[in-house]
């Protein structure tokens, strides 16, 4: 059996203002296609499948369309909801859903409900049972889960207790292969700045051992497709939506099950649209270096590094990357120069002319240039003279 681990499709999201939707049909067509050529069984979904609770019209249609097109492929799908999610609203119509070959689960009740489905052809090769764990909101479900504790390792550790609970009866009829999904933040992950905190001080950080003895456990929530043991694993996102995740390879985990239960991964890689760059240097730098060529077409994110701020920065940028998004500035030498307070400027202003041009470099991190101080100072006199006349 093939199971297609993915999560993290934030379906509806936007990046710096740019609206991802063309993106995130590309990147359903390419997983549509892997389900054909690598005859995957079960796509699985950890979670956060919408970016917000109450997603747009477009948005609930391209995931309608998503499903319908894997299914049509050949595999059957395998949801949960993740932080992001409203677990009612993605669970809507499960029942129905399931005879079509969608298998949602979003609800506490089904935890311990498995998606059964024969592990090989043979007589005796039993079945994998596929547990989802919707993202549990410790303050919400402790007390109908039965915990004592609101926190994210008691309401985790009674989840994986009702599965194996689970697991061992089921295994008094033959064997069974427990492969579970989970939106959660596992300890060792690697995070990244555009998944939304679970908790403040990484207390939401569940021990890896609550997974160890499963099949395997397709993670969601962090964007970073990395292992945290063989049988352990998140997808990532399957496009980047921070700069921080500029140097990802995007993609997904294909887990292959023999009738033993054994698993071999393997990377499957989507190929991303709009590549993301990086860049950090002087204006002048930035303009005219050959080294930047390639950053022409992509997404930028523009540290300047000027000692002055020049003026109409993001203007001239844009001249060579026309789609700089985020323009941050952090002057050479900056840490080292001693820096005064704005109010010690104010106290020490020798008159109104300083102080406006003091306001000037406070804010924008360079002074007023002739004809902006020729207009401050044409403006003071007028005021004055307005003053003298009252």
């Amino acid at each position: 059996m093939r199971l297609l681990h993915t999560s993290d499709w934030h379906l509806g999201r936007s990046f710096h203002g740019v609206g991802m939707l063309d993106a995130q049909r590309s990147f359903i067509d390419q997983l549509v296609s892997c389900v054909g050529s690598e005859a995957v069984d079960v796509v699985l979904i950890a979670g956060d499948v919408y970016d917000r609770a109450l997603p747009g019209l477009d948005v609930v249609k391209l995931l309608d369309e998503a499903l319908v097109r894997i299914t049509q492929a050949g595999a059957s799908v395998v949801l949960t909801s993740g932080n992001h999610d409203s677990a009612t609203r993605l669970g809507f119509a499960s029942r129905l859903m399931e005879q079509g070959g969608v298998h949602l689960r979003t609800r506490i009740e089904d935890l311990d409900v498995p998606v059964l489905l024969p592990a090989g052809t043979s007589e005796g090769s039993g079945h994998v049972a596929i547990y989802g764990i919707p993202y549990l909101e410790p303050r919400l479900v402790a007390e109908r889960l039965g915990v004592e504790t609101a926190s994210h390792f008691a309401v985790t550790k009674e989840a994986t207790d009702r599965i194996r609970r689970d697991v061992e009866r089921r295994r008094e009829s033959g064997p069974v292969h427990p492969v579970v999904l989970a939106h959660t933040f596992a300890s060792g992950g690697i995070t990244s700045d555009s998944e939304r905190d679970l908790s403040i001080g990484g207390l939401g950080a569940v021990p890896l051992d609550l997974f160890e003895d499963f099949t395997y456990t397709a993670l969601g929530h962090l964007h970073g497709r990395q292992e945290l043991a063989p049988n352990v694993r998140y997808s990532g996102s399957p496009l980047a939506y921070s700069f921080s995740e500029a140097k990802h390879r995007k993609g997904a985990w294909l887990v292959e099950l023999d009738n033993a239960g054994m698993c071999e991964v393997r990377e499957v890689l989507w190929e991303a649209p709009r590549s993301l760059a990086v860049l950090r240097g002087t204006l002048s730098e930035l303009l005219e270096s050959r080294d930047h060529g390639w950053a022409e077409s992509s997404f930028c994110q523009i540290t300047l590094t000027d000692a002055q701020r020049p003026a109409q920065a993001m203007e001239q940028l844009r001249t060579r990357f026309p789609d700089t998004l985020v323009l941050t500035f952090d002057p050479q030498g900056a840490a080292a120069q001693e820096k005064s307070t704005y109010s010690s400027r104010l106290a020490a202003a020798a008159d109104d002319l300083d102080v406006c041009c003091g306001f000037l470099e406070h804010v924008r991190g360079r002074g007023p240039e002739g004809t902006e101080e020729a207009a401050l100072r044409e403006a003071l006199e007028a005021v004055r003279l307005e003053e003298a006349e009252l």
